[in-house]
């Protein structure tokens, strides 16, 4: 039987750095998915205040075992 996977796209946000970021991200939604496969970085952002930084985000393609109901 063939495999068949879904992707979605998750952010994740740290106040670190954005492997931070994307790991907080790729753990958070682990918790709610299971057979997470593959975790691409799509995009890197930040989020600024006043000229500075105070968050890192990142954005990330995520790829799981689809089970049909």
């Amino acid at each position: 039987m063939a495999s068949v996977y879904k992707i979605i796209e998750i952010v994740g946000v740290s106040k670190k750095s954005w492997e931070d970021a994307a790991a907080n991200a790729v753990e958070t939604t682990g918790k709610n998915l299971k057979d997470l496969r593959i975790a691409e970085v799509i995009k890197m952002d930040m989020q600024l205040k006043k000229g500075k930084v105070v968050a890192y985000r990142t954005r990330v393609a995520v790829s799981f075992k689809y089970r049909a109901k």
